[in-house]
């Protein structure tokens, strides 16, 4: 369904050798200069699910198919990038595209890796960039408010409703709050998300921190977790040259070195689902003969909805959805057992699809 997560941050935080270990390509060089990466790099990556392959087993499915999310790295911003410093207008312009932000924070000493502002300090980095972002939206919401000031003042009452949120995020902005932190009212979240706003976007903290720190964390990632525990965003801990180097290697060896420095998992396993979560997916599934897979809807999707993500003639014919839980399919070994034991559910229209449903959608064609 196209969601994107957009790798954001400052020139030489890691964000191109995190990008290259998440899609285990060289599509993004990762060279210690700032600008290396000058257009954004695009790869898809499997959202890790135990529970499919138990599925696919179960159905005996031939091919076990994984729902994606897709992740964007974008070059690295600077200070006065919302005027144009760096290459700040094109990445501006790529981050607007993305449904949200991975924002990469150097959370690592390294003399022989320069910071653009000269020493270590995350907190300071994450209000640079998110200082460029707002800068950037109150100069598109100064454009947006003056035409909207001269027709309600010609008498378009209609268009009162949308000024007074344009000033509100206007105020908000220049108090230095970001975009995000506006108070809507549900009718305005539509109108609100055509405004395109930068600092609108979910953001999801990346603390990259060096090797002997990818299990604890250290100091600097402690204060970023902090800042995020009071914006209520999502914090990640996690170590791109660890996770540059197991990305070549075997399942095996890549348990190995895992156990070696003392992680249960990949940090990207847990930076992919922390991504899922802040666009605010789920997944259900769907298993056959042929394959088994994972399908991504927006939480809160019906149906008919969830059928059209497979394919749009499901939509528009639906008729009604077999319905199983995860943990049903699973321990009542399929679809027959679940069926023998009254754990089967026929939903209709406006059935809300939960996360784990393993669904089977019947249409009229």
């Amino acid at each position: 369904m196209g969601f994107q997560c957009g790798i954001v941050g400052l020139p030489n935080v890691g964000k191109s050798t995190l990008f290259n270990a998440l899609t285990q390509t060289a599509l993004a060089q990762a060279e210690n200069y700032p600008f290396c990466t000058i257009d954004p790099n695009v790869g898809e990556v499997a959202v890790p699910d135990p529970r499919l392959e138990k599925i696919g087993n179960i159905a005996g499915s031939a091919e076990i198919v994984p729902t994606k999310l897709t992740f964007v790295d974008i070059a690295g911003l600077v200070r006065g990038a919302s005027k144009g410093e760096g290459l700040g207008n094109q990445f501006l312009a790529h981050i607007r595209e993305v449904d949200a932000i991975a924002h990469v924070l150097r959370c690592f000493e390294d003399a022989d890796v320069t910071h653009i502002e000269g020493g270590v300090d995350p907190v300071r980095d994450a209000e640079t960039v998110e200082t460029e972002l707002m800068l950037a939206d109150l100069e598109s919401l100064e454009r947006r408010a003056e035409p909207l000031e001269k027709r309600v003042r010609g008498g378009d009452k209609e268009l009162a409703a949308s000024l007074d949120l344009v000033r509100r995020a206007m105020a908000l902005l220049a108090d230095g709050k970001p975009a995000r932190s506006l108070a809507l009212k549900p009718e305005e979240e539509r109108e609100f998300r055509l405004l395109g706003l930068l600092s609108a976007k979910p953001v999801l903290y990346v603390c990259n921190v060096d090797e002997a720190a990818a299990a604890t964390g250290n100091a600097f990632s402690a204060q970023v977790e902090a800042r995020a525990k009071g914006e209520g965003a999502a914090c990640v801990v996690i170590s791109a040259k660890i996770e540059a180097e197991i990305a070549v290697l075997h399942a095996t060896e890549r348990k190995e070195y895992l156990s070696t420095v003392g992680l249960s998992e990949p940090g990207l396993d847990r930076l992919i689902r922390a991504g899922y979560a802040l666009l605010g997916l789920i997944t259900f599934f769907t298993a056959g003969p042929k394959s088994a897979n994972a399908w991504t809807v927006v939480r809160g999707t019906r149906a008919p909805q969830a059928a059209g993500a497979i394919h749009t003639d499901f939509e528009k014919g639906f008729i009604r959805a077999e319905t199983i839980t995860c943990e049903d399919y699973i321990a009542l070994d399929g679809e027959a057992g679940a069926r023998e034991a009254g754990k089967l559910r026929l939903e209709g229209k406006d059935y809300i699809v939960q996360d784990g449903d393993v669904l089977h959608f019947r249409f009229a064609t």
